[in-house]
């Protein structure tokens, strides 16, 4: 037994220098790779794509957070698209695209909102502000609406739902007020099993009632004022639901992130808009559930979905310095990694800093294709991270077939850290 034990330890520890060993492996630069990139207003989007979605190696980078903005308005100016999508509360997100419509309020107001620490950023609220000084100008069918997917806040979606029945149904308005009372951010961590259930049953209702009453509420409101309300009583249930599934919350996760966004694709395909754009964490957009977390992708649910309608652009980075949270302590801190595989730095020496690399004009390439249809060793950093964790490169990155993942990526040599605003 003491032999079994030591010879596990020595396994171990030969692992974890295997590991550590192919941190430092550096790829080949491609000769004349100048040829195979474009800047990010240049992007090509094949003209029936419906959803192109924009993935973000880390949460906490000043230039992918920027992107956004680079990206969304090269797709208003290139593709026509006008409407804008982020992995963010469904809820908070109609206060942002009340505030780029009416401009009521400002732009940090409404971004606090989306009660996301990541999002509480300079780089976001500059975005918001830009979205609503376009809108200030910009023709009635040239207008940009916000939205978002995500479904882990009730306060919102709530608010919505029962001024809506505040017109529609007054009496139901207060019956379901004080039903609902407890489902709320700053108590639905702390709900008992129980009181999660009878929340679930009253959202069951108040989707019945509205699916029953749907002729009559509608013309008390209008068509499109019903659809929101039975979507907010959607995601507050999907919300509920992740709370009595705990351990499949990041499979349910996805699979509501989809939905949602299939519904705000379909919604706004009546409003006259074919095209939506995504933003979000690249493990919520690329299209092979590469996680070792083990749960589908949003992205792999819409690539069946959508097929080829559906163009995922992932990102990659050779040297960072981002913010994360360090859940443990509670606090948010500064981390540096740098990462080397045969994609990036097949590009390190190009004279950008931010480029887009299209895998079908890479494919071109004999050396590029070998690269882009191998695993690479990708970043990939959510909001939660230690200072151990940038020792192994298993713990920032994630193996994947690029374009198997993405339909093209953009490669950022150096990123700097976002500071979140409290």
């Amino acid at each position: 037994m003491h032999f079994s034990k030591k010879k596990h330890f020595l396994m171990a520890i030969i692992c974890f220098m295997i590991v550590l060993s192919g941190c430092s492996n550096k790829g080949k630069v491609l000769v004349e790779a100048e040829k195979y990139i474009s800047s990010v207003n240049e992007m090509n989007i094949p003209d029936d794509v419906k959803i192109i979605g924009f993935g973000e190696a880390t949460h906490g980078n000043i230039e992918l957070q920027n992107l956004k903005k680079d990206v969304f308005e090269a797709l208003i100016k290139n593709e026509h698209v006008r409407v804008f999508v982020i992995e963010g509360d469904f809820g908070g997100g109609q206060e942002i695209n009340q505030f780029i419509l009416d401009g009521k309020g400002s732009a940090e107001e409404a971004v606090k909102a989306l009660d996301y620490s990541i999002y509480k950023t300079e780089q976001m609220m500059d975005l918001v502000q830009w979205m609503h000084d376009y809108n200030a100008t910009a023709s009635g069918d040239e207008k940009i609406f916000f939205y978002g997917n995500d479904m882990q806040r009730y306060d919102y979606s709530k608010k919505g739902l029962l001024d809506y029945y505040e017109v529609v149904n007054k009496e139901a308005e207060q019956k379901y007020a004080v039903q609902l009372e407890n489902a709320s951010n700053t108590t639905m961590r702390s709900l008992s099993t129980k009181q999660l259930k009878e929340i679930d049953e009253v959202l069951e209702s108040i989707i019945f009632d509205l699916q029953s009453n749907k002729v009559v509420y509608t013309e008390h409101s209008s068509s499109d004022k019903f659809a929101f309300a039975l979507q907010y009583a959607q995601l507050m249930k999907q919300r509920t639901e992740l709370f009595l599934n705990e351990g499949d919350y990041q499979q349910l996760r996805d699979q509501y992130l989809a939905d949602n966004l299939q519904w705000i694709v379909e919604f706004e395909v009546a409003r006259g808009h074919d095209k939506v754009f995504f933003s979000g964490h690249n493990g919520h957009v690329e299209k092979t559930s590469a996680s070792l977390a083990g749960y589908k992708s949003m992205g792999s649910y819409l690539d069946e979905i959508y097929g080829t309608k559906y163009f995922a652009i992932g990102t990659d980075l050779l040297n960072s310095e981002f913010q994360a949270l360090n859940r443990g302590s509670d606090k948010r801190k500064n981390y540096k990694i740098k990462n080397h595989n045969g994609l990036v730095d097949a590009f390190s020496e190009v004279e950008p800093d931010i480029f887009y690399v299209d895998f079908e004009k890479a494919s071109r390439s004999k050396e590029l294709l070998e690269i882009i249809k191998s695993e690479q060793k990708m970043v990939n950093v959510g909001d939660d991270f230690r200072s151990w964790q940038k020792l192994v490169k298993m713990f920032y990155t994630i193996e994947m077939v690029p374009n198997k993942a993405y339909d093209g990526i953009i490669i950022l040599k150096e990123a700097t850290p976002t500071d979140v605003i409290d």
